[in-house]
């Protein structure tokens, strides 16, 4: 029995840690530091999966941005779509956001529009808005107006997806992404001018 408890004993002490950091709230800082360490190796960089015209986007549903403001998500359509499913609460999601801000600064067409989209728990507002003016981005934030898709809803975030102008996903990516490469600004470009 004691050499059972000892070969466990490792994993009780990483499940107490983790308890821990999840109780305090602490564990998605930890997620937020290893992420943004890992965005600074490349090996999170944005990778373009060849385009396939299978996967029609669904604009039938509405989000408002921070002052209330509802938008059809057809107001979109004929445009490049950056679109990032994202919640303050996630460090992930706030590990990929400097990269994503740096894109969106770089990004000089009236083709493409970005779309942070936050799932942060209805009356969240506020919180969502301190943290971006914190963190000073500049990006348009939206948060959903009821009903959203079924391709949007995601299992995990951060999810982004790239739209083409003709209404099909070009990409989907789970997971912290580098956005701030030339590869990736360019990505959009290409599918801006066509």
């Amino acid at each position: 029995m004691k050499k059972v408890f000892e070969f466990i004993k490792p994993a009780l002490w990483a499940i107490a840690v983790i308890t821990t950091l999840q109780f305090f709230g602490l564990l998605s800082s930890v997620t937020y530091v290893a992420q943004s360490a890992l965005l600074k190796t490349g090996v999170m960089n944005f990778r373009a999966e060849p385009l396939k015209k299978d996967k029609p986007f669904d604009y039938n549903f509405t989000i408002k941005d921070m002052n209330g403001n509802k938008i059809s998500f057809h107001e979109y359509r004929g445009k490049v779509i950056f679109l990032n499913i994202w919640a303050t609460w996630c460090g992930p999601c706030r590990a990929e956001m400097p990269t994503i801000q740096n894109t969106f600064d770089k990004i000089e067409s009236s083709d493409i529009v970005f779309i942070m989209l936050s799932i942060d728990k209805e009356g969240s507002q506020a919180k969502i808005e301190k943290y971006i003016q914190d963190k000073q981005y500049s990006f348009p934030v939206y948060m959903p107006s009821g009903y959203l898709p079924e391709q949007l809803q995601v299992p995990s975030i951060p999810t982004t997806y790239i739209i083409t102008k003709d209404g099909f996903i070009a990409s989907k990516k789970t997971g912290t992404t580098n956005f701030d490469t030339n590869k990736f600004r360019n990505y959009l470009l290409e599918l801006a001018n066509n």
